[in-house]
């Protein structure tokens, strides 16, 4: 049975449950994970000998926003439409993503999941083949030097990617803006304090390769289907990841089913775990299985 198949078969009800939102409960999340930001940033400035341990789980938290990115794109996880945006575009800020650019990226891999010629994701470079790849792809440098050109360019008003409407040319060419602004604002700011490098800059590049191997279990190795249980990864983890990752590594059933917010993810996979092709029972056996298809030929 594949995902359209089993879709059609749930009942009304149930469906009806599955896409309705709860007022509250996204809100509640958010103020979670901004929580363990506080946390972290608070024990990262003090003089525990371990600051520079919170100072890294800061960063895991803050790279982290980029599932709650995704999930606004989506316009999920909050019920009133202002709140997705406006958190959406915060998240953005924080870990260089355009939120206005993401979306249409992201729904363009949404309708052509692993599809090596009209995925986005798979056209701005698939899963690393070889172990100088795989090094380079998790250091984060290819994600910061491409969303760094990305945003560069929308700013001074180059027209975005096919998959960008004509009618929402304006706005991402603002947000890119907003955002460079925001940016040469910072970087003025450490003449007179470090604390943007220290609570940010600094946290989020040291961060970012525990987010490129979270995401390399998504659709890495995955066959080029149109069935969402055969071309998106599940991966069973443990209630932390699922926190921080707004419960994202049930991957599949988000891509089966995009309108079904993230708290209703594991009663969706409770509906579908026994249709489910791809999945892997942790990170740490995806990554051992990645490792062996990996060669060790040069770049």
């Amino acid at each position: 049975m594949d995902h359209r198949a089993f879709l059609g078969d749930l009942p009304p009800q149930t469906k009806a449950e599955l896409y309705q939102h709860q007022a509250g409960r996204g809100l509640r999340h958010l103020m979670g994970h901004l929580g363990l930001i506080v946390i972290f940033g608070f024990l990262g400035l003090s003089s525990w000998p371990g600051a520079w341990v919170a100072l890294f789980a800061l960063g895991v938290a803050l790279v982290f926003l980029f599932t709650l990115e995704h999930e606004t794109a989506h316009k999920t996880p909050f019920v009133t439409p202002w709140i997705n945006d406006a958190v959406g575009c915060a998240c953005g800020l924080v870990i260089l993503l355009p939120f206005t650019w993401f979306r249409y990226f992201h729904l363009a891999h949404h309708r052509y999941t692993n599809d090596p010629e009209r995925d986005p994701e798979l056209l701005a470079g698939g899963a690393p083949k070889t172990w100088p790849a795989f090094v380079w792809h998790v250091s984060g440098v290819p994600y910061w030097s491409s969303m760094a050109r990305t945003t560069l360019a929308l700013a001074l008003g180059k027209p975005p990617e096919a998959f960008v409407p004509l009618r929402a040319h304006g706005t991402v060419r603002r947000e890119a803006q907003i955002m460079c602004l925001l940016y040469i604002a910072a970087a003025l700011s450490l003449v007179w304090s470090p604390l943007v490098f220290v609570l940010w800059w600094g946290p989020v590049l040291a961060a970012q390769p525990v987010l490129r191997l979270y995401l390399l279990a998504e659709h890495s190795h995955c066959p080029p289907v149109a069935d969402m249980f055969v071309n998106t990864r599940t991966v069973f983890t443990n209630p932390l990841v699922r926190f921080l990752a707004w419960n994202m590594p049930y991957h599949i059933e988000h891509h089966a089913a995009p309108q079904v917010p993230f708290y209703k993810l594991p009663k969706l996979h409770e509906l579908a775990k026994s249709h489910l092709v791809t999945t892997a029972p942790s990170y740490h056996a995806f990554h051992r299985d990645f490792a062996t298809r990996l060669s060790s030929k040069e770049l």
